[in-house]
């Protein structure tokens, strides 16, 4: 998911509060104590408040201290026009081409590009091997993979980059908050839309049996077996008068600080609706099951809820909530991990709480089993700033995180250990590309490689097998650098990003194959440059299909022209080296090629998806075998 947004600041929840002063407005919260000392993290602990009382009353003092005179955050606050009360009554319309009927047996098929096997993402498209299920402009699509035939399709009724899990005959599609167009009685107004989740039936006409609505912001989601987790991330109810003439900002900031103290305490609690057919159900998470960290710099809470899909129903999801922020989700089929950092307190509007950036990033550690929710189990911090979730790793009941001191521009790795409700630093290797910040991470097993660049791009090799005295083990020096990790099968990674010159500008997409087999000579054996191009990717591996039975690459380019954009995926065989095998097209729907999504998979077939549409080709012969239009 990207940076949330500044809408998405700025409580500085909990955190204890001087005493009054002659000072008119509310005491500025004390800023935290630096998380590290000597460059080691500090762990922290999840504590429940005293009473509901008490955690509204902290709640609604720190919002005061940070409020500004255009509410919370970059003065994106959301006035009393643009927020609704009570049920929200948007129709659900489905519209079928037939069922699956009489499917035959799953082939072999790819599934998502994950960070960890059997922790499920969020994407564009699944696949069980008989169907493959699309999002896209707002519908859902089903197709039957050995006939090449759309066979359902459906009006989802939402807006937004939305994504879905697949599990059986249920989809669950996740759709992110925004601004939607609705129609009250004979005007139209954009609308504040919460984040939704619809879990849909597949097992004939697609259509929707449950939707979930919550509040705030949709972080992510991992999926294990049936069960889904999705996080999502809240700011208090409060309406903001509209002020468009006055321009004193004291005024505002008044004026925002008795919207505060006018707020009722259900404003802070997270609420959420679910509609089961007709019936429809709505709460609030319960007050007594918000938790705090010790020590931390808040700014919202975060609620993980859990969606059984074998199950007719969502349900409440049973939220499990902490007063924290959280930017960045890892999975792995028995953990899951929230980080978040301080990089969106970026305003200093008047008024506000003059609370520094800290360069550190808080990790928060919960259990999984089964279809129940999450229990939480440790917490730290750790100096410096994750690029993505990559940056994680679980291996042999040690957490390894990678960051970078953006101030100092130095990188370290991190092995963490759980003792006590804690995660406790085991060891460290620091001083990883001194002057340049990381660019990519990736962990495998005992071993870790990072990337850092500026001008040039090393390649690290990393022994992490003692948590107690990890190591640089090797050194690889090339122009450019490598935003995303790829294992290839065994001491093999592929390198998707950049070409740059000896002064660090890009040059056009390169790929490049190295062998770790060594981890004292990390080497590369071959490259593959493009030219003006760039590849999604680059920031988002759900892009990048690995094919080992074939040994098979696949890569979305877009090439810049004088003209525009051409887009391709690049289809490529990786063995000791890199060989294209063909450039795969879409058929042109405008002016410019559709730009090519995602791929996948099924059996001796090789489906490109993009807006326009899905395309099916022979793997063996790279002919095209149909095209269907999204229209």
């Amino acid at each position: 998911m990207s940076r949330r947004p500044l809408i998405c600041a700025v409580l500085a929840l909990t955190l204890p509060l001087a005493a009054c002063t002659s000072d008119p407005g509310p005491r500025v919260p004390p800023a935290v104590p630096p998380a590290t000392a000597g460059g080691n993290p500090v762990a922290m602990r999840l504590v429940a408040f005293d009473s509901c009382e008490q955690l509204i009353t902290d709640l609604r003092k720190a919002a005061k201290a940070n409020v500004g005179p255009y509410g919370f955050g970059g003065g994106m606050g959301m006035p009393e026009a643009f927020l609704r009360d009570g049920a929200r009554t948007a129709a659900d319309s489905a519209s079928a081409k037939g069922a699956v009927a009489g499917a035959a047996a799953p082939q072999q098929y790819s599934g998502t590009n994950v960070h960890e096997q059997g922790a499920d993402e969020p994407d564009l498209v699944k696949t069980d091997g008989r169907r493959i299920v699309t999002i896209s402009q707002g519908y859902l699509r089903v197709v039957d993979a050995a006939s090449r035939r759309e066979t359902g399709r459906l009006d989802l009724d939402v807006q937004g980059q939305l994504q879905l899990l697949l599990s059986g005959d249920r989809a669950l599609v996740l759709v992110p908050a925004g601004y939607l167009h609705r129609r009250f009685i004979d005007k139209r107004a954009a609308v504040l839309e919460g984040p939704q989740v619809l879990l849909v039936d597949l097992s004939g006409a697609p259509k929707i049996v449950s939707r979930y609505r919550g509040e705030g912001n949709l972080v992510d989601a991992r999926m294990t077996g049936s069960t889904a987790r999705i996080v999502l991330r809240t700011t208090p109810r409060i309406k903001f008068p509209e002020s468009p003439t006055v321009s004193d900002e004291k005024k505002r900031l008044a004026a925002n600080r008795r919207a505060i103290d006018a707020a009722p305490g259900s404003a802070w609690l997270p609420g959420w609706e679910v509609t089961d057919g007709t019936q429809t159900t709505k709460g609030n998470v319960d007050c007594g099951r918000v938790s705090r960290p010790t020590d931390y710099s808040g700014g919202s809470l975060v609620s993980i809820v859990t969606f059984d899909l074998a199950r007719p129903a969502l349900g409440s999801g049973d939220p499990v909530t902490i007063v924290a922020d959280g930017d960045t989700v890892y999975g792995t089929p028995d953990s899951l991990y929230l980080a978040s950092d301080q990089r969106w307190r970026l305003d200093r509007f008047f008024g506000r709480a003059a609370v520094p950036v800290r360069e550190e990033t808080d990790l928060y550690k919960f259990t999984i089993q089964g279809n129940q929710p999450p229990v939480y189990r440790a917490a730290g911090s750790v100096p410096g700033f994750l690029i993505n979730q990559y940056a994680l790793s679980e291996w042999d009941g040690h957490l390894r995180a990678a960051t970078t001191n953006s101030k100092t521009e130095r990188s370290a790795v991190r092995v963490l250990a759980e003792q006590d409700g804690k995660l406790v630093q085991t060891g460290i290797v620091d001083g990883l590309g001194k002057g340049e910040r990381i660019y990519s991470v990736r962990f495998i097993g005992a071993r870790g490689y990072v990337v850092t660049f500026k001008q040039t791009d090393p390649l690290y090799s990393l022994d992490l097998s003692n948590p107690a005295k990890p190591a640089v083990t090797g050194e690889l020096k090339i122009t450019g650098y490598s935003a995303h990790l790829q294992p290839v099968g065994e001491n093999r990674l592929i390198g998707i990003g950049q070409e740059a010159d000896a002064n660090g500008r890009t040059q056009g997409t390169q790929i490049s194959l190295f062998d770790v087999s060594d981890p004292a000579r990390p080497k590369r054996l071959a490259r593959y440059h493009l030219p003006q191009a760039y590849s999604d990717a680059e920031y988002d591996p759900h892009a990048l299909l690995w094919w080992p039975a074939t040994n098979l690459l696949v890569v979305p380019v877009n090439t810049w022209t004088g003209l525009g954009a051409d887009s391709e995926a690049l289809a490529l065989r990786v063995t000791d080296g890199i060989a294209l095998t063909d450039r795969v097209t879409q058929p042109k729907s405008a002016a410019y090629p559709p730009m090519i999504q995602r791929s996948l998979v099924v059996g001796d077939v090789l489906w490109t998806l993009s807006e326009s549409g899905m395309q099916a080709t022979d793997m063996s012969t790279m002919d095209r075998l149909s095209w269907l239009p999204s229209d």
